[in-house]
């Protein structure tokens, strides 16, 4: 992961559960190519959600320029 030093900080700080933080990993070490980093997340946490049976799943990204993304998605389909 790109940036793991950052992320563990942040789980330890806020006291988040490491099992629902970055759950399947990211950065551009998953090969996708630019731009398509949205898509991606996204099509991923539906799927991670669908298998968890989870209610909701957000996805966050760096979009350059140290400006950022975020949604939320709710499994309708529990």
């Amino acid at each position: 992961e790109a940036f793991a030093s950052q992320s563990l900080a942040i789980i330890r700080e806020l006291g988040l559960d490491p099992e629902k933080v970055n759950v399947n990993g990211g950065a551009i070490a998953l090969g996708h190519p630019m731009g398509a980093t949205g898509a991606k997340l996204t099509v991923q946490i539906m799927h991670e959600m669908k298998r968890r049976k989870a209610h909701y799943g957000m996805v966050t990204m760096c979009i350059g320029g140290g400006m950022g993304a975020a949604g939320i998605f709710e499994n309708l389909q529990r």
